[in-house]
């Protein structure tokens, strides 16, 4: 659906890592987030770009996982990274401030399990110097999910 412009062609060039964590517990987790971050850093970004942590057994619970969102940016300070990574959120129960649950615009960020998505600020800073107004993405998307609607919406993930 092209809701993010950014991220098709560092996919279709294979330049996501996808990695599934078996960890159980936040504690599990932040450590294996700490690696990706390492890791991801030490990487070529020509040879990946960014990464997905997929955590299906920890952070259920869209509160808890939007309060461990601060743990990471700690973690990224801790490590000498910010300026160079970022972490972008996406949970099946994602809510924006000021939305309702149900409301479709949520589906921007819900994904089938909790992740944590691991990005490149350069990467990012190249990617908005080609939109001339960044904030037209986010009004496009929630044009673009209203239209579809909730019954559209299904009819995607089923297809």
């Amino acid at each position: 659906m092209n809701l993010c412009p950014f991220a098709e062609s560092v996919y279709r060039s294979h330049r996501v890592r996808l990695r599934v964590s078996e960890q159980r517990s936040a504690a599990g987790l932040l450590e294996e987030f700490r690696s990706e971050l390492i890791d991801l850093n030490a990487i070529d970004p020509l040879k990946c770009e960014t990464s997905l942590l997929i955590h299906p057994w920890v952070l259920a619970d869209f509160i808890q996982y939007n309060d461990f969102l601060e743990v990471c940016e700690s973690a990224i300070a801790e490590l000498g990274l910010e300026g160079v990574l970022q972490v972008a959120s996406f949970h099946p129960q994602y809510q924006f401030a000021g939305t309702q649950s149900e409301d479709i615009e949520n589906n921007t960020n819900r994904s089938p399990y909790p992740m944590l998505h691991v990005l490149r600020e350069a990467s990012i800073e190249r990617a908005i110097a080609t939109v001339p107004d960044t904030d037209e993405i986010y009004r496009r998307n929630i044009r673009t999910l209203r239209e579809l609607g909730h019954l559209g919406w299904q009819r995607l993930w089923r297809d």
